[in-house]
């Protein structure tokens, strides 16, 4: 679904309490019915049918009356209550182009009222790969366990508070911003996906550098889990920027020791693919077991043993054990559908992986002297609006 912000000035204030209904609603039902949405928006006369028939049109809720008259939210939906928060806490004013688009997730720019250009990251957790497509018949049949709006959420305040712990201490990340709902608002990263980059001055050290930032990690008690080059930013000084956090584990999460070694493995293969990494280390690291000290490579258990403690810092982060829990389930059904994906469909990735790879995963940021200054302003309502979704709530449920 492509995101038309024009459409959110014209929503009324009615619209948005009826959306946030349906998304209340959503919280104990796959689909809201109709009578509860009713309930919870609190209009007279009959006006939330009217307003969810308009809300309908727009693509902002789903239709569904298979087992009853219900709704629940689309991921456009979903987007314009967040945008919205956003907008009247001010954190920005206006959205741009999209300049990224990953497997699960959307990037856009967006601008401040005094023109700084900030990256807006929208989750889209359950959003069907091509390649599960192609493998995979009950990719579908087999999430729907899942509460994609819900996990979106938690991947978004999990990359937040990550992204903010890890910038305190010093890692070469974005700048987080705020946070709503499935949105982050974080700096304009400057550079481009090394996945793009053809050619590097200094390719040893770049791999030095991005190396020392697994081991980093892991010593400060956290495993990425997605470190590629997907996920890797280098700037005209071959700078390095890390990027996407939402599958962050701790080093004592239960497949940390396989997460972390699939992170170097995933380094050095692309090294030795696209910048034909010294022959020396090539034969240096072939054929050996990678938790041997002896091979060179970083080992997990040495690691491990001088961990810190920004694992359990975040863990009070806001982040509830419950919520921990299912999303270590997200992440490691993902681990298991991906290792699946490799062995079925390796052929097919020698033969035209790196294009698919580049059009699911590209997150190609333009220079920010460069950057046309979006053009697409949302004005902000009234004072009284509630700003966040707290109040959003509290005046729904207050009768006039």
């Amino acid at each position: 679904m492509k995101l038309d912000v024009n459409a959110l000035r014209y929503l009324s204030k009615d619209d948005f309490r009826v959306l946030t209904a349906v998304e209340m609603g959503m919280r104990n039902h796959e689909i809201v019915p109709a009578e509860l949405v009713d309930r919870i928006a609190g209009l007279k006369h009959g006006g939330t049918y009217k307003v969810l028939r308009n809300l309908l049109k727009n693509k902002l809720v789903h239709h569904d009356a298979t087992k009853y008259d219900g709704y629940r939210l689309t991921y456009l939906g979903y987007d314009f209550l967040a945008i919205k928060t956003l907008v009247n806490r001010g954190v920005f004013a206006s959205v741009g182009r999209q300049i990224g688009v990953g497997k699960e997730s959307d990037i856009f720019e967006v601008a401040t009222e005094d023109g700084t250009v900030l990256a807006m990251k929208l989750h889209r957790l359950g959003r069907t790969s091509f390649r599960a497509v192609k493998s995979k018949r009950d990719y579908l049949a087999h999430r729907r366990s899942f509460n994609w709006l819900y996990l979106s959420r938690l991947a978004a305040l999990k990359e937040f508070a990550f992204m903010k712990a890890l910038g305190d201490h010093g890692f070469p990340v974005p700048t987080a911003v705020d946070c709503n709902r499935h949105c982050v608002i974080m700096s304009l990263v400057q550079g481009y996906p090394l996945v793009q980059i053809k050619e590097l001055q200094n390719p040893d050290d770049v791999f030095d550098t991005i190396l020392g930032l697994v081991v980093r990690l892991a010593e400060h008690g956290l495993i990425h889990c997605d470190f590629n080059e997907f996920n890797i930013m280098i700037d005209d000084d071959e700078k390095v920027t890390m990027i996407d956090f939402p599958q962050m584990v701790s080093v004592s999460h239960r497949n940390a020791q396989m997460f972390f070694d699939r992170d170097i493995e995933c380094i050095y293969k692309f090294f030795r693919k696209r910048f034909h990494l010294s022959s020396e280390k090539c034969e240096e690291q072939d054929g050996l077991d990678i938790d041997d000290d002896e091979n060179g490579r970083p080992s997990f258990l040495s690691v491990q043993k001088a961990a810190g403690s920004l694992d359990k810092e975040l863990a009070a982060s806001g982040f509830t054990r419950k919520e921990q829990v299912e999303m270590d389930k997200y992440i490691d059904q993902n681990a298991d559908e991906e290792s699946s994906d490799d062995d079925s469909t390796s052929e097919q990735d020698n033969e035209d992986g790196d294009d698919v790879a580049v059009k699911i995963n590209s997150l190609k940021i333009a220079e920010q002297g460069s950057a046309e200054v979006p053009d697409c302003t949302i004005a902000a309502r009234g004072s009284n609006e509630p700003e966040t979704f707290a109040e959003e709530v509290s005046q729904i449920y207050c009768t006039e």
